[in-house]
């Protein structure tokens, strides 16, 4: 089994047991944060799961594009899109054969971690270069593990927002880090136990306006 079908497989199990009956997911509180305060556009959202912060992003006027591997995930996401007239395209694809066409004012990466092999600082300049002037990349990762997530190493390492950045290695002329810290939150798993978690916070902004206004 290649490794496409091995982590499709993986992601569609993973969301066909919580999208069965389940309410609509909720946005992820730190793209909330980052996102509440800017005007709405065009969004990328990578790795959408569920579809809580492509929701989200559409209830306050973005015109979303949604892509996820799961077809369970992208096929809930679809079908609550349809039911509520919500502007998202849901889209199957694997990021590891590139990311959809277009042109976004927002690129969102919440927690885009897989156990599977993927080059996902390549996934994140080809997604970064799609942005408008003025458009952000946003990304939010995990920096420690949560006692529901799948099986990590004990010594794995989470790269800091610095890291990221570095790896990205996207020229400072055209691009400006406008956020990268660590906070600590009160996090709840499917089976709603708790734990506090660390999230590794990174906000580049690609130079310029955009011919609607936005900064």
């Amino acid at each position: 089994m290649s490794t496409h079908d091995r982590a499709a497989r993986f992601w569609d199990e993973r969301y066909r047991t919580r999208t069965a009956g389940s309410p609509a997911a909720k946005v992820n509180p730190l793209l909330s944060e980052i996102a509440g305060p800017l005007p709405p556009g065009t969004a990328l959202d990578l790795g959408c799961g569920a579809g809580g912060d492509a929701l989200w992003l559409a209830g306050r006027g973005w015109r979303v594009t949604a892509v996820d591997i799961a077809a369970a995930a992208v096929d809930a996401l679809r079908q609550r899109a349809e039911s509520t007239g919500a502007p998202i395209t849901a889209v199957r694809a694997d990021l590891a054969d590139g990311v959809p066409a277009g042109t976004f004012d927002l690129v969102s990466a919440q927690y885009l971690h897989t156990p599977f092999a993927l080059d996902r600082a390549r996934v994140l300049r080809t997604a970064a270069a799609s942005l408008t002037p003025g458009g952000r990349l946003a990304v939010v990762d995990h920096g420690s593990t949560a006692p529901w997530s799948w099986p990590a190493d004990p010594g794995h390492h989470f790269p800091t927002p610095g890291e990221v950045a570095a790896e990205l290695g996207l020229a400072p002329a055209e691009w400006t880090i406008e956020r990268a810290d660590t906070p600590q939150r009160r996090a709840a798993g499917p089976d709603g136990s708790t734990a506090t978690v660390v999230d590794h916070v990174l906000v580049i902004r690609r130079a310029g306006a955009d011919p609607e206004g936005r900064r």
